[in-house]
């Protein structure tokens, strides 16, 4: 190791160090994510992610695991899809570049073709003509058709690689597109897909139909975390989001919010369907058994408590979701492990 290279190797344990204090005293657990979060931090590096972390542990004290789930990504995620996404858009840009010089040499060689044709019809339509002569007329164009044969099969080559690498981007644009609306962990829609898409739902929904939101909430989620440790509870969410696609058809839009808390898009469907789906959920969720894979041993069962909101004239996303959301705290408050909806709200706690 050169000598130039030893402040940096040192900073870089400097780093290391501090962030597993920042770790330790503001949790949630020494996870990955937690420390690309807490390393970022302490770097510097990302000056928008710095003021994010003093905002959260200045008004809470503390991270939890939904905060470092936001902050990586929003930050740390995103930055790197921006990075891919830069590189991505400049290889499309030089093929577009090449693409474009294919044709203009094929625009070419098809005007000096031309050219070359209307050359030989005007020698051709004099009124005497020798034989030798037309013997060169012949011979002349047979050749100039045989370049233009030649660069068409050149040009179709490199117009094939174009076309094949244009693909080929096309599907790492895709790929780059889903993964930005995806939940890295369950696999589901993350957040910011869930919200287009309901707005998207509720925008067909106002001229006809109906569709209805459920939202689905793990109990004592954080219990599962602090006595099994943060690789169960990762556990506990892919089981909640296996369930849920397991319980809903092909119609139904499934999300992860962020935390231990989802949500379920259901177009054409009233209240009392929404409430079925929700049950199913429910107790399929009952019927499986959490063991820790390390060991063996069983965890016991998991539940949730689910809200349901039927879509109201005028309700906007905020609205259906805010209503949604009451109904799942409404079944938190009733002993957890059950499915209350805004039909069955007070209409004070519904307003």
């Amino acid at each position: 190791m050169t000598q130039s290279a030893l402040p940096d190797r040192d900073r870089s344990f400097a780093l290391a160090k501090r962030t597993h204090e920042l770790m330790r005293d503001y949790g949630p657990a020494a996870t990955p994510r937690s420390y690309a979060v807490w390393y970022a931090y302490v770097s510097g590096e990302m000056p928008t992610l710095v003021d994010a972390v003093k905002r959260l542990t200045a008004d809470k004290g503390h991270l939890t695991e939904a905060d470092i789930d936001q902050l990586h990504e929003c930050y740390i995620g995103q930055q790197r899809r921006i990075a891919e996404a830069e590189v991505v858009s400049r290889t499309i840009l030089a093929e577009l570049a090449a693409v474009m010089e294919i044709l203009d040499l094929s625009l070419g060689s098809t005007r000096l073709y031309g050219e070359s044709l209307s050359s030989l019809t005007h020698d051709l339509s004099a009124d005497a003509i020798s034989g030798v002569r037309l013997a060169e007329i012949l011979a002349s164009l047979a050749v100039t058709t045989r370049e233009v044969v030649a660069n068409n099969r050149v040009l179709e080559l490199r117009m094939n690689e174009s076309r094949n690498e244009i693909e080929t981007l096309r599907e790492k644009l895709e790929a780059t597109r889903t993964e930005n609306l995806t939940d890295a962990l369950t696999g589901l829609a993350n957040r910011r897909h869930f919200e287009e898409t309901l707005e998207g739902a509720l925008g067909a929904v106002a001229r006809a139909g109906t569709l209805s939101l459920i939202v689905v909430d793990i109990d004592f989620f954080k219990r599962f975390n602090d006595l099994y440790g943060h690789l169960t509870g990762d556990q506990v969410l892919r089981l909640v989001a296996v369930v849920m696609r397991e319980s809903t058809g092909p119609t139904a839009h499934l999300a992860r919010f962020g935390g231990e808390e989802f949500g379920i898009i259901l177009p054409d469907a009233d209240r009392a369907t929404a409430v079925r789906t929700a049950e199913t959920i429910r107790t399929n969720l009952l019927g499986r058994e959490l063991v820790k894979r390390s060991t063996g041993e069983s965890l016991g069962k998991v539940t949730v408590s689910l809200g349901v909101a039927e879509y109201r004239g005028g309700d906007t996303p905020a609205s259906l979701l805010e209503r949604a959301d009451l109904c799942m705290f409404a079944a938190k408050r009733a002993g957890r492990n059950r499915v209350v909806s805004d039909g069955a709200l007070a209409a004070p706690e519904a307003a």
